[in-house]
């Protein structure tokens, strides 16, 4: 199987922010991120847009994401 992704991430566990909307926040934690894209650990994807700002804790960091894919628990995105 080849890989997709632009370039190979690495394990984090750093805690995260979907933020879209006015005020709409909900913590994820980051299960490996790279230069283009990440995997985000949510207690439930129902209810995320295919595009958000993620905020990354403690650098507080803000990344626009374009979700690849989804899961029950986890969500792939592609930083935009």
């Amino acid at each position: 199987m080849s890989e997709a992704r632009g370039s190979t991430r690495s394990r984090t566990f750093k805690g995260g922010s979907i933020i879209f909307g006015m005020a709409a926040a909900i913590d994820c934690i980051i299960r490996n991120m790279s230069e283009t894209g990440a995997a985000l650990e949510v207690e439930s994807p129902v209810g995320i847009p295919d595009e958000f700002t993620l905020l990354v804790k403690p650098d507080f960091v803000k990344r626009h994401c374009r979700v690849a894919w989804r899961s029950p628990k986890r969500i792939g995105v592609a930083f935009v």
